[in-house]
């Protein structure tokens, strides 16, 4: 008897359906926005990771030497290949760029609620816009999608913030301040007690007092982003706080403002981010983790060899992810397994007039069973109400004799003789309300 994997999950049918719901519901909201799917591969370079993080990321990957010696690693997010990916066709490209796709990712990390070492996630990218529309229309799509599932305003929230007012706040002190790190240490805000998280600051070179001030100005800017150009007056700064600005007034016209609190202490732990960044929160506080998150990278194109090129994304986790404990907990979980419309029930050696209905009854768009395991007639009847088959066409011997067919309704039991050649006949969706 082998056992599964730690971190990774086995999806039964009645798990599977609505996760599949979940998962259409959001990719046809992209391709409503215009995206573009694309498929990625599960395996790439590993140096796609060490060379902009170091090697200490490897302890975060699936990472291994193949047979031809190439140190390779499962994918654990996908913004460094479609960057790969639009650099190798850059030219021949139309921009702006809007690509989707769904697709499991690997991270070797503490498996808890909510995160796995297996992961599945839609996500939706721009590339070849600076506008604040392109980042506006990112938060549309992610909102949409949230709402679309059956989510409604007061149920989800989105924390945005800019990472450039981080850092153009940070170079204001006078301290020679480490701002990756800086950024970083406010990325864990949350997840630290306040004296740690004061100390990142400190060994990012900020002093205490600095420390206190800079954490001051974060939550000031919550409330009024002028707090901020009034501390310094950093053009750079300013130009930060008028592109999240720019973003928010932009989100408005798109119906999303209402979904989207300012808040600087947002970071998003990734160093590729650049200006406006975002995660998503369950507004009742009961998943306590964030649901996904996305933002703005406009350098990341350049630093893998392309021209410089503007990109704003998000990834949706759909599996092993928070998302569905957010749809759980405001009751907005797709409801479990698929309907069968009917079950072709065999009594005999009918097969082929058998076949000939569900054929048809497929070709109409209906989910139909029949019999594939010579099964007596009470265990087909058993099967069919297992499934919650709607209708089930008994199809025998005795009948054909007479060139008829059963047609029974399962939930009241009622059930009519009809010509077989008249089944399923011009009926789009034949009934025993619509026989008798």
């Amino acid at each position: 008897m082998y056992e599964g994997l730690k971190g990774f999950t086995d999806f039964y049918p009645d798990e599977m359906a609505p996760l599949r719901e979940v998962v259409d519901t959001i990719e046809d909201t992209a391709r409503a926005y215009g995206f573009r799917e694309t498929s990625t591969p599960a395996l790439e370079p590993a140096e796609m990771w060490t060379d902009k993080s170091g090697e200490d990321i490897v302890d975060e990957l699936y990472d291994f030497k193949d047979k031809g010696g190439r140190h390779v690693t499962l994918t654990p997010e996908l913004t460094p290949t479609v960057a790969r990916m639009v650099v190798a066709k850059q030219q021949a490209l139309s921009k702006p760029i809007k690509w989707f796709s769904t697709r499991p990712f690997w991270r070797y990390e503490q498996v808890q609620q909510g995160r796995f070492r297996e992961l599945y996630q839609t996500n939706a990218d721009i590339f070849g816009s600076s506008e604040p529309e392109a980042d506006a229309e990112v938060l549309a799509f992610a909102a949409d999608s949230l709402t679309n599932l059956g989510l409604d305003g007061s149920e989800f929230e989105f924390r945005v913030s800019h990472r450039d007012i981080l850092g153009e706040l940070l170079r204001s002190f006078d301290a020679d301040v480490d701002t990756t790190e800086a950024i970083r240490a406010v990325d864990k805000r949350a997840k630290v007690d306040e004296g740690e998280y004061l100390g990142l600051l400190s060994d990012a070179g900020l002093s205490y007092d600095q420390a206190r001030e800079f954490d001051d100005l974060l939550m000031a800017g919550d409330d009024d982003l002028s707090a901020l150009t009034e501390f310094s007056d950093s053009d750079d700064l300013a130009a930060a706080v008028e592109n999240l600005q720019e973003v928010l007034a932009a989100a408005e016209d798109f119906g999303v403002r209402e979904y989207c609190d300012v808040s600087l202490t947002t970071a998003r732990g990734l160093d590729y981010y650049t200006g406006v960044v975002f995660e998503c929160f369950d507004a009742s506080g009961e998943v306590s983790r964030s649901i996904f998150g996305g933002g703005r990278y406009d350098h990341l194109i350049e630093e893998f060899g392309g021209q410089s090129t503007p990109a704003v994304g998000v990834g949706i986790g759909v599996m092993n992810s928070t998302l569905p404990l957010l749809l759980q907990t405001h009751d907005a979980w797709p409801g479990e397994g698929i309907a069968t419309d009917y079950y072709v029930l065999q009594v005999g050696d009918v097969r082929g007039v058998a076949s000939r209905i569900a054929r048809e009854l497929r070709e109409r768009g209906h989910v139909v069973e029949t019999d594939v395991s010579d099964r007596s007639f009470g265990a087909q009847m058993n099967y069919a109400d297992s499934i919650d088959a709607e209708t089930v066409v008994i199809v025998g011997e005795r009948d054909l004799e007479n060139d008829e067919v059963t047609v029974k309704d399962m939930e009241s039991g009622d059930q009519t003789n009809v010509p077989v050649d008249d089944f399923p006949g011009d009926s789009e969706r034949p009934t025993y309300d619509d026989l008798v």
